[in-house]
């Protein structure tokens, strides 16, 4: 039921080429596969929260081709990894229940205002565009058509909320109290990012690889908005175990709550 707008994802490399090929991932590879598409999915469901809130209508649009871009890099990642299992992209979306979510907790966090988004884009957006870098280089040669494409993406991700960062950090006082709370905000989950999830060698790519990339770019970034890279204790994490904070399971429950009220409809 995930909607099949052939706009979601454009090149050679879309969900429906995926299903259509007889590659079958590798139980392991599945496994990873999944959690890089439930941080997409979660990450586009929040966004699209914005849409018809955001601060400008230009936003409104921004945002909400953020939201699809990720939300291609989702069905992508989620139809490679169903091939494991015979279960459809669908399947995976709205037929899970929250332990059975492996996204990081950082991707569910509440939109709080649009500081703290931007705040949470930001760092996401860097983080994203070092892995995908990374993961186009692999040896799993469906993994590796995904991340190129989704890095072209990105680099618009990233200067969008690079561009944010500094109209906020620099802006009023107020713009800047907001940005500097938001960065507040989202740090306690930063640290997440980099734990060892179980790539599998040679195919996914080792997190803490992407560690160094992360804490040259970011502060420099935030240093430029005239901000300060806030010093918070790690949240304790767990997602890629299926451990969430309790926001996540609102939004599954209106994420998937058309799916199973009506399982088996098509668009």
């Amino acid at each position: 039921m995930i909607p099949k707008t052939k706009n979601l994802t454009t090149g050679t490399v879309t969900a429906e080429s995926i299903a259509e090929s007889a590659v079958i991932a590798s139980p392991d590879v599945a496994l990873y596969a999944l959690g890089l598409g439930d941080d997409a999915l979660i990450l586009a469901q929040r966004l699209g929260e914005w849409i018809a809130n955001a601060p400008e209508l230009e936003e409104d649009v921004a945002l909400g081709n953020i939201a699809l871009d990720l939300l291609g890099h989702a069905r992508s990642l989620l139809t490679y990894a169903g091939t494991a299992s015979g279960r459809t992209e669908d399947d995976l979306a709205y037929f899970r229940d929250e332990p059975e979510f492996l996204n990081r907790q950082l991707f569910e966090q509440p939109n709080g205002d649009f500081a703290q988004t931007i705040a949470r884009q930001l760092v996401v957006s860097v983080y994203f565009d070092e892995l995908y870098r990374a993961l186009s280089e692999s040896i799993d040669s469906t993994l590796a058509a995904i991340a190129a494409k989704a890095t072209k993406e990105v680099d618009y991700h990233l200067d969008h909320s690079y561009q944010w960062l500094l109209r906020l950090g620099l802006g009023t006082e107020l713009s800047h109290e907001r940005m500097q709370r938001g960065l507040d905000a989202v740090w306690p989950f930063v640290d997440e990012l980099f734990r060892d999830d179980g790539a599998p060698a040679g195919v996914g790519v080792d997190p803490a690889r992407l560690r160094a990339h992360f804490e040259t770019t970011v502060p420099r970034l935030i240093d430029e908005a005239g901000l300060i890279v806030p010093t918070i204790q790690p949240a304790r994490g767990g997602g890629r175990q299926g451990v969430h904070s309790e926001v996540l399971g609102p939004l599954l429950a209106e994420m998937q709550v058309l799916a199973r009220a009506h399982p088996g409809a098509e668009w």
